[in-house]
């Protein structure tokens, strides 16, 4: 065989061998060849690799908002009703000694655990009694809706109304289950329109600052309410000079009591159903005569029956009343504004809104301040704010929550301040 023959074959056993490796090699080498030409075309300097740094920032800013929200879940309880947990739920109460709430109480419970024991005074819109709970099965009380037109479209009594409303009216104190409770009772139907009133205003507003609501029934028009033996505010006096309360009569105790009317006055004004006005209000002894003095000196709102609604929103004002108010108690913009040569008519009585109450503050403060010793100082520390109080111009008076804060700086400042350190200050 000839040495080209022998050269030919061995070729062919060497492709035969190393043909598919050289194959492979062609292929990788195309498509790598693919791969760089849309880059070699790319317009621009090349793309930069991300910075470690900046990947450990944004991991860290990652993992700071998963422990946030861990955090959250964790120690942040969520978030709840405004209304005051140790309270009971609408259409409940609970008082003095007792643990458990309690519903109001319905007309069957009222005609048969409730025991009626004697009169101790008169109402303007209903008669009041004193009576006992007895025990026994009883249905619970039955819920009723409320409607939020009457209060919109609530007007106060005349005068002659409300006189002849006092003359037939009485109060009387009871019993309920060994408790001593209060039952109010309509004496004229020519009024029913304001005792349903004021039912549905104490059933909607509830609180720490107004009377414990036990039961009521409108077939009878009767209401339960807790009872307070110190009586009405009016009283405050005849109480603080009994012997068993003259540790009380200090300026520090009085001055809570003064922080607890503004109270009142600023959660009527912000109140569920919107800004309250208190028209109760025409002179000193009636104010004073709307609230009652708690047990352990605090203040309840009693009466209802004439807390008109002030609605911005569609312009609408209040008026207290269909006849002309007079003296320095009532704010300027309730006095009739056309003179004495002008007769008075209640269709050209301007309206007015809230800032009535804010004017009437720094006298109902006074009174409740007394002139126990050191009284005279809170007076000098509450006289910028009283003076804003009295401001002729309804719009520069301050918010009752204005007061308030004052009011609580005030007691803030002076809660351990001495009788002779007093002194020393003024």
């Amino acid at each position: 065989m000839s040495t080209g023959v022998l050269e030919d074959a061995r070729r062919e056993r060497w492709r035969e061998r190393c043909g598919p490796g050289i194959s492979m090699r062609k292929e990788l080498t195309e498509a790598s060849a693919m791969e760089t030409r849309p880059q070699e075309g790319r317009k621009g300097p090349p793309p930069r690799d991300v910075p470690p740094v900046v990947g450990l920032l944004l991991s860290m800013a990652l993992m700071n908002a998963l422990l946030y929200l861990c955090l959250d879940r964790l120690f942040i309880s969520p978030r709840r009703s405004t209304e005051d947990p140790t309270r009971c739920p609408h259409g409940h109460f609970r008082m003095g000694p007792m643990s458990n709430c309690s519903p109001w109480l319905s007309c069957e419970q009222l005609r048969t655990e409730v025991r009626q024991m004697k009169r101790v005074g008169e109402g303007a819109v209903k008669r009041v009694f004193r009576m006992a709970w007895v025990f026994g099965d009883s249905d619970p009380a039955r819920k009723m809706g409320t409607s939020r037109r009457p209060w919109v479209e609530r007007a106060c009594l005349s005068g002659d109304q409300r006189q002849d409303a006092r003359k037939t009216s009485e109060v009387f104190l009871s019993e309920w289950k060994e408790r001593k409770v209060a039952l109010s009772r309509l004496t004229r139907l020519e009024v029913r329109d304001d005792f349903l009133h004021g039912l549905r205003m104490l059933k909607s507003l509830q609180s720490e600052h107004v009377v414990t609501l036990l039961g009521y029934c409108e077939d009878d028009n009767s209401i339960l309410t807790e009872y307070h033996p110190l009586g009405p505010l009016s009283s405050l006096e005849a109480t603080l000079n009994l012997s068993k309360y003259r540790s009380t009569n200090t300026w520090q105790h009085r001055l809570q009591l003064a922080l607890g009317y503004v109270a009142i006055i600023d959660f009527l004004h912000r109140s569920p159903l919107g800004t309250l006005v208190m028209c109760d209000s025409s002179d000193l002894p009636k104010t004073l005569s709307q609230y009652l003095l708690t047990a352990n000196f605090s203040i309840v709102l009693n009466d209802l029956d004439a807390l008109p609604l002030v609605n911005r929103s569609t312009g609408a004002l209040v008026k207290c009343g269909h006849r002309e108010l007079r003296g320095d108690f009532v704010a300027p913009e309730q006095l009739w504004p056309y003179g004495e040569d002008v007769p008075f008519h209640d269709d050209l009585m301007p309206a007015y809104d809230e800032k009535i109450d804010i004017w009437k503050i720094p006298d109902v403060s006074s009174f409740l301040l007394g002139h126990v010793e050191g009284s005279d100082m809170v007076r000098f520390h509450l006289f910028d704010i009283h003076k804003a109080c009295k401001s002729q111009t309804p719009a520069e008076r301050p918010t009752a929550q204005d007061v308030l804060d004052t009011y609580q700086k005030v007691l803030n400042l002076l809660r351990d301040t001495t009788t002779p350190q007093t002194r020393e200050m003024l």
